[in-house]
């Protein structure tokens, strides 16, 4: 038990501290800046959009007004499925160069994107979703690093809006530190993240996932990876986004996310670039082993509890302490979501990380029990 307890511990440290500490030492001895050029080849910005009646006016109006020549620019609205007024919004921009690709079925957001793609006319294809807003400067960010053959896909900085309470604080804090780790990783080679929100990807290299693929994302990014190409992160590339309405959207939201984690675990064989020994380290440690981190909180809890009632010293006693105290930390901070100030401040990080373990043991178990749909299910968004 002695050994389970220091085992889980030292996963738990690595897949936090230790891995983004490790990224930061090889780095800072052997990275280097990814090349940016001032180019502007033909895009297309592909927006996925499944019953966006309350924010795809203003996609695309904010789309409409991004710093890029607009001779150049092709905004292409993927709405299959959609039963609200989604598709009619979007026939108001007609008049403005706005193109919708619409169909009454739904059958998912890849299978909407795939039905759009042929009609994408851009050497370089922006995935974008209908309620995340883009920096004016955000397209001209993402194709820059284009100008370097090896790269495959350019990512950008996903940034939660301000003024949403605990919870908007404790995902903004998140996506920092996922910018710092992304950050790092581009600059020894390449990244492994491929958020589906703001992701910029050569229209030739374009591979679409098999239907049975939950995170589509994640998926094309390690079939660029396999083929050899890297993956750029540009923090400078900003899409800003509301954070989910309630705590329980967020984590039905990352519960499906993780549910696609584990599935990724057991294609690890086919996915992973074998090629590329540093990559396979980044994918094992960014994106493999966070969702068994909750198995060794698990564990840790567990065997240090057994170790205290076999009567062992004393700092067992304060380590077992240490642990119910953040637990009782991100109790309290779950019945008070909306808790601020500095009270807030105390609770929104043992809530969080416990929230996201929480929701990746939803994910392992929707996984488990085949519950997890392919089709994206439409989250609620703080308004």
């Amino acid at each position: 038990m002695i050994a389970l307890f220091w085992l889980s511990v030292t996963l738990i440290i690595y897949t936090y501290l230790g891995y983004p500490a490790v990224l930061a030492a090889l780095a800072k001895l052997f990275g280097r800046k990814p090349m940016r050029l001032p180019i502007t080849p033909p895009v297309t910005l592909l927006i996925a959009a499944y019953n966006e009646e309350a924010v795809i006016a203003k996609k695309l109006e904010n789309s409409l007004a991004l710093d890029y020549p607009r001779d150049k620019l092709q905004i292409l609205v993927a709405a299959d499925g959609s039963d609200d007024r989604t598709p009619d919004i979007v026939r108001q921009f007609a008049a403005q160069g706005v193109e919708l690709s619409f169909s009454p079925p739904r059958r998912g957001k890849m299978a909407a994107i795939n039905r759009a793609i042929p009609l994408a006319r851009g050497e370089i294809i922006v995935f974008s979703d209908a309620n995340n807003m883009y920096a004016e400067n955000a397209l001209r960010e993402l194709v820059s690093p284009f100008g370097d053959p090896t790269v495959g896909a350019v990512t950008g900085a996903k940034v939660i809006a301000k003024g949403d309470g605990a919870l908007g604080e404790s995902e903004g804090l998140y996506w920092k530190y996922e910018s710092f780790i992304k950050r790092k990783e581009t600059d020894i080679g390449t990244s492994i993240g491929a958020p589906g929100e703001i992701l910029a990807m050569r229209r030739e290299l374009f591979e679409s996932p098999p239907d049975a693929i939950i995170n589509d994302d994640f998926f094309m990014a390690m079939r660029l990876l396999r083929r050899g190409y890297r993956i750029v992160y540009n923090p400078r590339a900003r899409s800003v986004e509301r954070v989910s309405a309630t705590a329980g959207d967020e984590m039905a939201r990352r519960a499906r996310i993780v549910a696609g984690r584990y599935q990724t675990l057991a294609l690890a064989p086919q996915l992973l670039p074998w090629g590329n020994p540093l990559a396979v380290w980044q994918v094992v440690s960014h994106k493999y082993l966070r969702p068994l981190v909750p198995l060794a909180m698990v564990a840790a809890l567990g065997s240090n509890l057994w170790v205290v009632l076999r009567g062992f010293s004393w700092l067992w006693g304060m380590a077992l302490a240490k642990q119910m105290t953040f637990y009782l930390l991100a109790a309290v901070g779950i019945r008070r979501q909306s808790a601020g100030g500095k009270v807030g401040k105390l609770l929104y990080l043992p809530t969080f990380l416990v929230n996201s373990n929480l929701a990746a043991l939803m994910g392992l178990w929707r996984f488990l029990s085949g519950g997890q749909s392919t089709r994206w299910q439409r989250v609620n968004r703080r308004e």
